[in-house]
């Protein structure tokens, strides 16, 4: 009785994890679209503007696709163009605090997600980049608009090396985007 008691546990316990495989597959997808942002970005790395004035044939791709001019600014831009060639829909914003919001924040470092960087003297996040790794206390990024100092008014795409502890917010625009890739 007790062995039919066992078995019974068994096949019930295979039965319910069974149902978990299409969490997996959705974790597995989940991984497979970071992999994708991350890649579109490290193929920008090393654009350069032209004059240093916010231009350049590649940073007025990444300035139209959320519909600003050259000149403008180009973090945030950088950052939906990277997710708009990885087959979201969203972010498509050229203001980088509306890269965070309740619906996208998280507190994860993760491979993907968007991280800004506060500026007390504007009181907003100001500057915007991609989380490629986690390494210990460091976050590896990619990154619009800035330079070797990780400046917020740069001169190129660049992969940098921030203390986590200066990054101000976190944003997981794949997890949400997985409804509308």
């Amino acid at each position: 009785m007790a062995t039919i008691r066992i078995l019974l546990g068994i096949i019930c316990l295979a039965a319910i994890g069974g149902y978990r495989l299409p969490h997996r597959t959705l974790l597995a997808q989940q991984s497979e679209k970071r992999q994708q942002v991350i890649a579109t970005a490290e193929r920008e790395i090393g654009v350069r503007e032209k004059t240093g004035r916010n231009d350049g044939a590649s940073v007025e791709k990444y300035l139209s696709t959320v519909g600003l001019k050259q000149g403008q600014p180009w973090c945030a831009a950088f950052i939906s163009w990277v997710f708009q060639q990885s087959g979201f829909n969203r972010p498509r914003t050229g203001w980088s605090p509306a890269l965070f919001n309740p619906k996208v924040n998280t507190s994860m470092a993760r491979e993907g997600n968007v991280f800004g960087i506060w500026f007390p003297n504007l009181k907003r996040i100001a500057h915007v980049g991609l989380v490629e790794r986690k390494e210990g206390n460091w976050i590896i990024s990619i990154e619009g608009n800035t330079n070797i100092a990780g400046s917020r008014e740069g001169d190129g795409v660049y992969r940098k090396r921030r203390l986590a502890k200066s990054i101000y917010a976190f944003a997981d625009w794949i997890k949400v985007g997985e409804d509308k890739p």
